[in-house]
């Protein structure tokens, strides 16, 4: 590739990019707040244990965009000191970890059963998340990457992949080590984080973000790396939207058939789930690559661009602004539900309510990020 057709790459990887990243949180919020979680379309839940939803997509596609935007960001990184380098890694990692941890405790007060305000004990807030899981994924992947390209990035991907899975059966109850009271990843957090820390929403102690299975969501930001590197080499050609979808498609299969062994599993982030969620990301940037960088159809691409501009402070917001919602006092409700019923369950079936709130939600958060676009105001941790 000439030296021009790399700049330009560079140039317009942030459309494709931004806009990819756009979806991805977009998407999350739809998903994360409808009018009701007890009247959702089956595609906007997540599935309850083994299987696979459009849903599950989301949360991987952010991690194989974030791979996709260090494989621009990691060359400047590495012409740092090694000192200045791992001070800058490891400072985001945490602020983000930070920035998760205290939304799980936000607003960090309740009223106990005489009514009274009481402080959060913080020593029983939940200790993983979302935004744990992002901060943990991208400081191990960035580390791999930076001590050893894209080659140790393959290695350790395969052992991790590979690695996970012979944990995941040694591991976990005998006769069925992937079920949510039997799996290794449970054993784990209960063991290092303890029940009192763990997600319940499940019905037990259990973290769908925890320890064990960073190993695996690693490879996703990985995958989005190596992708990157490649589509820098090659160029935004119709070679390389052919050569993704291909590699895309041969990696959905190949989940399908692992996942006769190892089931297909968000919640416990199984190796073939990642290899299926990367082969979907991939056939989604391929698409993105060809409309957007080959056949230049960018009309519709800024709505998203406004999300992939702001994604963490949008992302945050997002579970900020519905919280306050659900505090605020509105007779016998909240503001949230209040909302709720006066403009979308009163003349709605509760499942389109439910949608139409969600959608209305993410308009919401849109404005927000679209009023930061114009305003150039951009924040970056």
């Amino acid at each position: 590739m000439s030296i021009d057709q790399q700049q330009k790459t560079l140039n317009n990887r942030y459309l494709a990019l931004d806009v990819l990243r756009g979806m991805t949180i977009a998407f999350m919020i739809i998903v994360n707040t409808p009018g009701s979680w007890s009247n959702l379309y089956a595609p906007l839940a997540h599935a309850d244990w083994h299987g696979f939803t459009p849903t599950d997509l989301v949360f991987p596609t952010f991690l194989f965009v974030v791979g996709n935007a260090m494989s621009f960001a990691l060359k400047k990184l590495k012409e740092m000191n090694p000192s200045d380098f791992y001070r800058k890694v490891f400072k985001r990692a945490f602020l983000i970890f930070a920035i998760g941890w205290l939304l799980n405790a936000f607003p960090f007060f309740d009223y106990n059963e005489a009514g009274e305000m009481v402080f959060i004990d913080l020593s029983a807030v939940r200790f993983m998340g979302v935004l744990q899981r992002i901060a943990l994924s991208y400081l191990l992947a960035a580390l791999v990457l930076y001590w050893g390209g894209e080659k140790l990035g393959w290695i350790f991907s395969g052992l991790a992949l590979l690695g996970y899975w012979l944990l995941a059966s040694l591991f976990g109850e005998p006769g069925d080590p992937y079920s949510l009271a039997g799996n290794a990843q449970l054993k784990l957090d209960l063991a290092l984080i303890g029940e009192k820390r763990m997600y319940m929403g499940e019905g037990i102690p259990f973290d769908p973000e925890g320890l064990l299975s960073t190993l695996t969501s690693t490879v996703n930001v990985i995958a989005g790396y190596i992708v990157g590197k490649l589509i820098q080499k090659k160029g935004n050609t119709l070679e390389t939207v052919k050569f993704l979808l291909i590699s895309g498609i041969i990696l959905i299969a190949t989940s399908y058939l692992w996942d006769l062994a190892f089931p297909i599993n968000k919640k416990i982030w199984t190796s073939s789930y990642t290899l299926l969620t990367i082969g979907w990301g991939v056939v989604l940037l391929a698409g993105l690559v060809y409309m957007v960088e080959i056949q230049k159809l960018t009309r519709w691409t800024y709505f998203f661009q406004a999300f992939g501009r702001n994604p963490l402070v949008l992302y945050v917001l997002s579970g900020v602004v519905i919280s306050i919602f659900s505090m605020i006092p509105m007779g016998e409700t909240t503001f949230k539900g209040w909302l709720y019923q006066n403009f979308f369950t009163s003349w709605l079936g509760p499942k389109n309510a439910s949608f139409l709130f969600a959608i209305s939600y993410m308009l919401l958060i849109w404005i927000i990020g679209f009023i930061m676009d114009k305003k150039k105001i951009y924040i970056k941790v």
